[in-house]
């Protein structure tokens, strides 16, 4: 009996003692676990758990324009408001969300729900001026509440010159985080490193008086000089509103002025533009669905000059030209060389003229692109053929984004070269039934304007740190040669014809040598919309800028022709930024000096009539849609281009239809 007490109290002591072991084994393992594994994380999460931490928002980088002196956006020091609630009396809570209520402007009820949070930290507010947060901490003085409440510097950022630009700077979000535009390219640079406060509270979150806060401070953005010249986007902004409001376009539009040399963008304007300081605000936005506001803010902070691509008309024929040049096709002034019957047989089609009811007859190629002859630059394109055309398409750029220094850039849209057919290598030759970007577009023509380089268009041109003063400057890129310099002159010299004797007359700048293109053509198929362009170089003799207005869907009595309707803004663009700009004036348009007259009201009156009232004026009138001879006396005149009150010069035409 006593043996087996003794055996059973054995096996018993043995089941402990293995049990024991197991146990320690267990303990062993999970110090090891503790010490060696996971050492690193707990050791974070206790520090998480003892130290509060504070963000101070670092202040973005100075935007400046192109002068280096004029200030496009900054940020300016506002404050941040937080509470530790674990360290206000729970008595004073309400009494505490009353004064943040009424102070800071900020809810009462939630403000009081974050009071009573068990939280280290919440925020009661952000990006407060500082009249603001001294009249909070005047009332915390006076009320001895002297812990739990946080004022932390924070930064906010500032567009000085509201809509200036906008579509160019974009704009940044409540965190300080760059949103669009240029704020959002180069949010890495602006941005600067984030600085913070720190302190150690207790279990519970609460302050340990004893201890000093750590501060380490927030380091500034560097800052950045664009490209842009305040004055001339001022003057681009000015004539581009002016511009949509008048002929009533219903979709917009922008203007785009680079300098061919350096591909610097002086300006690119777009139209509606919107206030950088408030970019969330719309107009008449009650009753809409959250989905269908950001549909609308989204279109609004489109730019449309960069994202947006367009049919060019016959802007492009100057691409065609300088294919066919460049080939020795062809030369500016073989005179009888083309000849216009009013359209041309394509594969069994027939394309028309736009002015098939009164055929150009006998042209030379300065004479075709002055009167944007189609059935003439259809030719070319078929003595160019799809091969070699294609390689110039590439060449100037069309296959490829211009990579300017702004996001959401798009790029051309053509067909597959091997389904190019006739017809369609035909309408490619003057413009339709592809498209590019309006970027695109000046830049390759840029590359005519410089003598034959294709310069990549850049809009920031210097990074500076704010705190040292050294400057990083952005390169140009030149991406090589498109066409020679002889081409390029005979290019411009036929540009230079356009503006003085042919459609873009409207452009005319008065003491400079203007060149130009004008060009119409439709916003997509069967829409029954239009966009309207003028392309232009200026002065002829030494080209320093470029530019391209595109107006979309023009309804108003204008009508829709880039020789009446965008020839004239590039008119009055040039004409303020090139003197701006201090260029010398051409002698031979200073010994021309043409006086200005006023367009007249003709609206109305028998094609005779209005023919008189214009001679008076020195005004010659052109009939755009007569297809038979009448009688003037009969026919009487429904629209005009340009429209009455216009200011032109003398020996331009005024365009009618009847």
């Amino acid at each position: 009996m006593q043996r087996t007490c003794n055996i059973k109290n054995k096996k018993m002591m043995l089941w402990l003692i293995i049990v024991s072991l197991i146990i320690l084994f267990l303990l062993i393992i999970r110090l090891v676990v503790i010490q060696f594994i996971d050492g690193n994380k707990l050791k974070e999460m206790a520090y998480e758990q003892q130290t509060l931490n504070r963000k101070i928002t670092s202040k973005r980088g100075t935007i400046y324009d192109a002068t280096g002196k004029n200030i496009l956006a900054q940020s300016s020091t506002v404050e941040t408001i937080t509470v530790n609630s674990m360290n206000i009396p729970d008595e004073r809570k309400e009494e505490l969300a009353k004064a943040f209520s009424d102070i800071l402007g900020v809810d009462y009820n939630e403000t009081l729900k974050k009071l009573n949070k068990k939280s280290s930290i919440e925020t009661i507010a952000k990006k407060v001026e500082k009249s603001s947060t001294n009249e909070l901490r005047k009332w915390m003085k006076e009320n001895n509440i002297e812990t739990g409440i946080n004022i932390d510097e924070d930064t906010k950022r500032y567009y000085p010159y509201n809509n200036l630009a906008s579509h160019v700077i974009g704009f940044c979000g409540s965190d300080n985080q760059g949103l669009d535009g240029i704020e959002a390219k180069y949010d890495e640079i602006l941005k600067g490193k984030n600085g913070k406060i720190e302190k150690l509270t207790d279990a519970k979150g609460g302050d340990i008086g004893q201890l000093d806060e750590k501060y380490v401070s927030a380091e500034k953005g560097k800052d950045l000089v664009l490209t842009i010249d305040l004055t001339i986007q001022s003057i681009a902004e000015k004539y581009l509103e002016n511009a949509c409001i008048d002929n009533e376009c219903t979709d917009g539009g922008n203007v785009i002025i680079m300098n061919p040399n350096n591909g610097d963008i002086l300006a690119m304007a777009t139209y509606p533009n919107y206030n950088l300081n408030s970019p969330y605000e719309l107009e008449n936005n009650e009753d809409i669905s959250s989905e269908e506001k950001n549909k609308l803010l989204q279109a609004k902070w489109r730019n449309k000059a960069i994202t947006d691509t367009y049919e060019p008309g016959s802007t492009f024929k100057l691409i065609t030209s300088s294919a066919a040049l460049e080939e020795d096709i062809t030369e500016t002034d073989n005179e009888g060389e083309f000849n216009c019957g009013g359209g041309i047989d394509v594969a069994g089609v027939r394309i028309k003229c736009w002015r098939y009811y009164r055929p150009h007859g006998t042209q030379s190629l300065r004479e075709a692109l002055m009167n944007s002859c189609n059935p003439v630059f259809i030719a070319l394109g078929q003595k160019i053929g799809k091969d070699k055309y294609y390689e110039y398409l590439e060449k100037f750029g069309f296959f490829k984004k211009t990579n300017i220094d702004l996001p959401g850039e798009a790029k051309g849209i053509f067909l597959n070269k091997d389904k190019v057919g006739p017809v369609e290598l035909a309408t490619i030759s003057f413009g339709q039934r592809f498209e590019v970007t309006p970027i695109q577009m000046v830049t390759a023509v840029a590359s005519i304007a410089n003598g034959g380089e294709y310069i990549e268009p850049r809009i920031v041109k210097e990074i500076i740190n704010s705190e040292t003063g050294e400057k990083e400057e952005i390169e140009i890129k030149n991406n090589g040669r498109v066409i020679s310099n002889e081409t390029a002159k005979d290019v411009l010299s036929m540009m230079q014809s356009v503006v003085e004797d042919g459609t873009g007359r409207n452009a005319q700048v008065k003491g400079y040598l203007v060149g130009g293109k004008t060009g119409t053509s439709e916003d997509g198929v069967n829409t029954n919309k239009y966009v309207t362009s003028f392309m232009g170089v200026a002065p002829i003799s030494n080209p320093q800028v470029v530019i391209l207005i595109t107006l979309y869907n023009p309804t108003g009595e204008g009508g829709h022709q880039g020789g009446g309707v965008a020839a004239p803004v590039g008119g009055q663009i040039l004409g303020e930024v090139l003197p701006y700009l201090e260029l010398k004036q051409d002698k031979e348009t200073e010994e021309e000096d043409k006086e200005d007259v006023i367009v007249p009201e003709i609206r109305g009156l028998t094609v005779k009539e209005a023919r008189n009232k214009l001679k008076e004026l020195e005004l010659d009138l052109e009939i755009n849609n007569q297809e038979n001879e009448a009688d003037e006396n009969e026919v009487y005149v429904k629209e005009q281009i340009p429209k009455p009150g216009i200011k032109i010069t003398k020996e331009t035409k005024v365009y009618i239809d009847i």
